[in-house]
């Protein structure tokens, strides 16, 4: 018998645990929905088990997929390290890297997919891949009977030409393109129905359960932080773009007013990111002679609950970002009040859209001065985290997530007639980001051109005011 690939076990959850969690008219239409959908086989394919937002997601939804009713299995992808070298400076170039890809890193991409190509012995009715490490797979492996999702998860606004270029020639395979955002999604994309979906967090997985202060002080106590002191944390994969040294720098700079200041960064190591190893050793070679600066990992010991006591303890999160795909650390910390100083890129704004959760930024310079104002206004610091975790449970919970996508389900079920955009639920998508919008949603509607439209934050109302044409299909 040949080999298959790794199936990831994931236990059982229950929708209803999310009952006085999440908004009731999600969960009861995410009920109504997927029943339509009983009995489908859906699969997830990603690249790793651990590490990053894309295994967190897939270790809560799809169990909660088989709850709803579907029968959902996650697998993962395998290959060696020249292979995960390559789709980490694919993963780069797709985000801008100008270093773009070598032939040989083309050619290594493709052979890891013809193999595991190979291993896909099963059936399903839908297909989702995510991100471009299994991108060849229905190319390579042939479509059969499913229908295929992309689901890319990282910033695809301005790619390498080159790199885009070699992604590009997969997608013609699916059906459709899930993006977290309107603005990720390229013009060139030739594929027939697109989604934007934005992720979200799971309020009841173990980095996001309610955690006593007291408890979250021995955890952090425990591991090396001294309770006496202010602490700021940075939450992040080991990335350039996550910008780790400028948060050193930042806190540097912060703490010239406030001198007992900590910082902790705490990072996780990826199967699928070796360049996380070299980023690690930059960083230890920058702060080993700071005992004030604390360097953590998930391989040694670091893990959600330490995560979840290091977002509810700190009195700032950071997340200097320089590109992103999303960020759910910053929904994930707004959800526990903490406020958040964070780099305008990404998903990150649409997450503290009209000011809510804390501070914005675009340089070390305003980081240092964000940190050091909420720092020195306890009253400002919880006024905005008091209103990031709102914004948090009524767009970023796990239950609006799934009801998006088990409604692109339900979509793709029905062939299409011929070449079309599809938003899901597109009445009641926010033409600016794609956020679903809520019946009872306090922002005003909008009249144009004899359609209404509805909006997730008065941001979104502005900038369609101000260019409607361009937030509008052709």
């Amino acid at each position: 018998m040949s080999a298959m690939l790794r199936l990831v076990h994931v236990g059982q959850r229950s929708m209803e645990a999310y009952r006085g969690v999440a908004p009731d008219a999600i969960l009861d239409e995410l009920s109504d929905t997927a029943a339509d959908l009983r009995g489908a086989r859906v699969l997830q394919v990603n690249a790793t088990p651990y590490g990053g937002g894309v295994s967190e997601l897939l270790r809560s939804t799809v169990p909660l997929l088989n709850d709803l009713g579907l029968v959902a299995d996650w697998r993962i992808i395998s290959g060696d390290d020249t292979f995960f070298g390559a789709t980490k400076a694919l993963h780069n170039a797709l985000q801008g890297d100008p270093a773009g890809l070598t032939d040989a890193q083309r050619t290594s991409m493709v052979a890891a997919a013809e193999q595991n190509a190979r291993q896909m012995e099963e059936e399903y009715d839908f297909v989702v891949i995510h991100d471009p490490q299994p991108v060849a797979l229905p190319a390579i492996r042939g479509r059969g009977s499913a229908r295929w999702i992309w689901r890319c998860h990282i910033d695809t606004s301005g790619p390498e030409s080159g790199a885009w270029d070699f992604v590009r020639s997969y997608l013609a395979e699916y059906d459709a393109a899930v993006f977290t955002m309107r603005e990720f999604v390229p013009p060139d994309l030739p594929v027939a129905r697109v989604a934007v979906i934005p992720p979200a967090i799971d309020a009841l997985s173990p980095k996001n359960l309610d955690l006593p202060d007291g408890i979250a002080r021995a955890v952090l106590d425990w591991i090396g932080i001294d309770p006496s002191r202010r602490l700021i944390t940075q939450v992040s994969r080991f990335d350039p773009w996550k910008d780790p040294l400028g948060v050193v720098e930042a806190y540097r700079l912060a703490r010239e007013d406030h001198a007992s200041l900590q910082l902790a960064l705490v990072g996780s190591m990826a199967l699928d990111d070796p360049e996380g190893w070299s980023i690690y050793e930059r960083i230890m070679d920058e702060t080993r002679s700071d005992p004030l600066i604390h360097v953590y990992t998930n391989l040694t010991g670091v893990g959600n609950i330490e995560v979840n006591a290091f977002q509810r303890y700190s009195d700032v999160i950071v997340q200097k970002s320089l590109r992103e795909g999303f960020g759910l650390v910053v929904s994930e910390s707004l959800w526990k009040g903490t406020p958040v100083v964070a780099g305008r890129a990404g998903g990150i704004p649409l997450q503290m859209a009209d000011g809510a959760g804390g501070i914005l930024v675009d340089s070390v310079a305003e980081a240092a001065a964000a940190i050091s104002r909420l720092l020195a206004d306890p009253d400002l610091a919880a006024q905005l985290g008091a209103a990031g975790q709102e914004r948090v449970r009524e767009q970023f919970l796990l239950p609006r997530l799934l009801l998006d996508e088990v409604k692109l389900l339900r979509d793709l079920a029905s062939p299409l007639s011929g070449p079309t955009t599809l938003m899901v639920d597109d009445s009641r998508c926010d033409p600016v980001c794609g956020m679903t919008v809520a019946d009872d949603q306090t922002v005003a509607p909008i009249d144009h051109a004899g359609a209404s439209y509805r909006f997730c934050s008065r941001e979104c109302q502005r900038r369609f005011e101000a260019d409607p044409v361009h937030f509008l299909p052709a």
